[in-house]
C-alpha cells in the first residue's frame, strides 16, 4: 500500500477568491506502514504578494521564491508523484482548495482536482474522530504521540509532512498512552506506564499446528472425559457449537 503524506504553504487564505497561491509542496512516502526515504520538496514563484500573516508562519519571502519554477511547471512532476497513492493531508480541505485552483490554473486536459488521479484521507478529521474534544492541531498529536518537533520554530512544507508521517503512523498503530497531554501527574501517581509498541519490522509470530499424533492423543483423551462424565467433555461441547 503506497501512501503519501502532504503539506503546502501559501501567500495567504482565499485562493479562489484572494488569488493566493501555493509556493511550497512537501510529500513523504510512505509503502507498507513504512517511510521509505522518497521525499518531493518543491518551492513555487507565486507571481504575487506574500500576505505578513502568512509570512510570519512560514518565513517565505518573494526574495527566496525569486527565480523558483511556477506552478505550472512543476505540476507535472508533482502529480507524478502522488498518482494513484492514498494522500493524507492534516486539514485536508484546505490544501485541497490551494492544489486544485493551481490546477484550475493550468487550463489544460487532465486532472483538475488532486481527488481525479489519488484518494486523499484528512488525518485531523481521523485524530478528531480518535480524540474527540481535544486539540488536534499538529503540535498537540506531536506531544500526545511523543513526536520530536524540535525544529518546527516555523512552518515548512516537507518538514510538516515529515512530522506528520511520524505522527500519522503512530496515531494508526494502536494506542499509545492511556492518558492524554494534561494527565501526565495522574499516571505518574497512578503508576500506569505507557504502552509499548512493538517495532513494524518485527519477525511474524510463528504459528504451529498441532500433528496428527498430537491430535489423535488430545481425541482419545477426550474420549475418555466422554465416558467418564456425567456431561461428557464441556470443550468438546463448546467446540462443536464454534
Amino acid at each position: 500500500m503506497r501512501q503519501v503524506v502532504l503539506d503546502t504553504e501559501t501567500t495567504g487564505l482565499e485562493p479562489e477568491h484572494g488569488g493566493h497561491r501555493v509556493i511550497e509542496i512537501g510529500a513523504v512516502e510512505i509503502v507498507d506502514r513504512k517511510i521509505t526515504g522518497r521525499r518531493l520538496q518543491l518551492y513555487m514563484d507565486p507571481e504575487r504578494q506574500i500576505d505578513d500573516a502568512a509570512y510570519d508562519v512560514h518565513g517565505l519571502d518573494a526574495g527566496f521564491l525569486a527565480g523558483k519554477p511556477k506552478f505550472a511547471e512543476v505540476a507535472d512532476q508533482f502529480l507524478a508523484f502522488v498518482e494513484d497513492a492514498e494522500v493524507i493531508i492534516h486539514n485536508a480541505p484546505f490544501d485541497l482548495e490551494f492544489i486544485d485552483y493551481e490546477l484550475k490554473l493550468l487550463d489544460r486536459p487532465g486532472a483538475n482536482k488532486l481527488v481525479d488521479i489519488c484518494t486523499v484521507t484528512d488525518s485531523l478529521a481521523m485524530a478528531r474522530r480518535k480524540h474527540p474534544g481535544q486539540k488536534n492541531g499538529l503540535d498537540a498529536l506531536c506531544r500526545r504521540y511523543e513526536v520530536d518537533n524540535s525544529a518546527r520554530e516555523l512552518h515548512g512544507a516537507l518538514l510538516d509532512a515529515e512530522i506528520l508521517a511520524d505522527v500519522y503512523l503512530r496515531m494508526t498503530g494502536g494506542q499509545m498512552s492511556l492518558f492524554e497531554d494534561d494527565d501526565d501527574a495522574l499516571a505518574e501517581a497512578l503508576g500506569v506506564r505507557e504502552i509499548t509498541r512493538l517495532p513494524e519490522d518485527r519477525p511474524a509470530v510463528a504459528v504451529v499446528l498441532a500433528s496428527p499424533e498430537e491430535v489423535s492423543v488430545h481425541e482419545a483423551y477426550l474420549d475418555n472425559l466422554d465416558a467418564g462424565a456425567a456431561n461428557g467433555a464441556v470443550w468438546r461441547r463448546r467446540r462443536e457449537r464454534v
